[in-house]
């Protein structure tokens, strides 16, 4: 069995491109400029943004569902980001350099399973997840500060 990891559409955060700090602020949402590589994880990507890149941080309603999973948190996206990755039983770099915290819920948005991952282990925590056929998806969040990382389905 395989699997697809997506990133985020680009179509929501678009609008915020080129606003004023004032008017980002009044939405609550900060840019900021990359200093570190990696560092400033793009979801919409799935890269590391080079320094000197702008990312916008903001909250992400990532499980918008009626179960007590509902859940947002931080999140970066490259000001200007356009193209949407999705990749077929491949790890991008910038889940595989971090270590991930791996969660399988079912078609109710409750959480079934979960795991701690990184590096190497991620592909067989994923496809150990999606073994479970009452997992209808995977969300991977960035297992030090919680941020959301990307959503796994089966492919």
């Amino acid at each position: 069995m395989t699997y697809r990891i997506t990133g985020l559409p680009a179509g929501p955060f678009i609008p915020l491109y080129g606003l004023s700090d004032a008017e980002l602020a009044r939405r609550g949402v900060q840019r900021q400029r990359v200093t570190a590589c990696p560092g400033f994880p793009d979801r919409i990507t799935m890269r590391d943004m080079p320094v000197g890149a702008y990312a916008l941080l903001l909250n992400y309603e990532h499980l918008p569902v009626a179960s007590p999973y509902r859940s947002g948190h931080a999140i970066f996206v490259q000001e200007g980001a356009q193209e949407t990755w999705s990749g077929i039983g491949e790890v991008p770099e910038v889940m595989s350099r971090r270590t991930l915290s791996l969660r399988s819920f079912d078609e109710d948005g409750m959480m079934l399973d979960a795991a701690l991952a990184e590096g190497e282990g991620i592909d067989p925590a994923i496809r150990r997840l999606l073994d479970n056929p009452a997992a209808s998806f995977l969300h991977a969040h960035n297992a030090v500060r919680g941020c959301y990382s990307g959503r796994i389905d089966r492919a």
